[in-house]
């Protein structure tokens, strides 16, 4: 369990959200030269396709884009990548089409993204997030790592629904103490994901974080601009 998801302070959960970009080029210029590339879409261009569309959905295509940055991101299954890319373009769109339209049920619409091939709880809430980041997290190996109650890790639809409910009420927390109110599950997966991967990594980041105390003052500190992987 990680310090910082009991950390009741705005301005803690926002400093590791300032350095989410610095993390994730330190971890790229490891041996994932792809991954800032690949975040970067996961992260701003992707979301704005989806909203971009008058019923919200994802291609084939995109969705094994999604695969690649979930698979570079973290553990790497190249099975997984093959399944999803033996779906058709009708499925996909078809089945990503009626998930959205599920929504607020989460629940029903990680059922109905897993009936695609190669897709189960945590790539569909890959999906999600990008979607309606304020409805859902992505299920990742660090996020889930950090919160209490939730080892041993399962990859299901019971065990996403109990990580997406401590989230769910984590970030609600946040938003009673920070002004800004801009909390949401899927900005605290990124904060968790950054805190984990700093540690293991032992990079010279976030090592003066106050977990207990917190910051002295909020900020409107978002995550800085890098420059793109070639």
């Amino acid at each position: 369990m990680s310090a910082l998801f009991s950390c009741g302070e705005a301005a803690s959960w926002r400093k590791v959200y300032g350095s989410y970009w610095d993390v994730l080029e330190a971890r790229a210029k490891g041996n994932k030269p792809k991954l800032l590339q690949l975040d970067r879409w996961y992260q701003e261009e992707l979301p704005a396709l989806i909203s971009s569309r008058p019923d919200k959905h994802l291609t084939l295509s995109e969705l094994v884009k999604l695969m690649d940055w979930k698979l570079t991101r973290g553990k790497f299954r190249p099975r997984l990548q093959q399944l999803v890319a033996s779906n058709d373009e009708a499925t996909v769109q078809r089945c990503s089409r009626k998930a959205f339209s599920l929504l607020p049920d989460v629940q029903a619409a990680i059922a109905e993204l897993s009936a695609l091939k190669g897709v189960g709880p945590a790539t569909a809430s890959a999906v999600l997030a990008a979607g309606a980041p304020e409805l859902a997290a992505f299920m990742s190996d660090e996020a889930m790592e950090s919160v209490p109650g939730l080892k041993p890790i399962q990859y299901t639809a019971k065990h996403y629904a109990l990580y997406l409910e401590k989230m769910a009420a984590q970030s609600a927390k946040l938003n009673q103490v920070d002004p800004q109110q801009d909390w949401t599950p899927h900005r605290l997966e990124m904060c968790l994901w950054a805190m984990t991967t700093a540690t293991k990594q032992q990079l010279p980041l976030l090592t003066d974080l106050d977990l207990k105390g917190g910051a002295t003052q909020t900020s409107d500190q978002r995550p800085a601009k890098r420059l793109k992987a070639s």
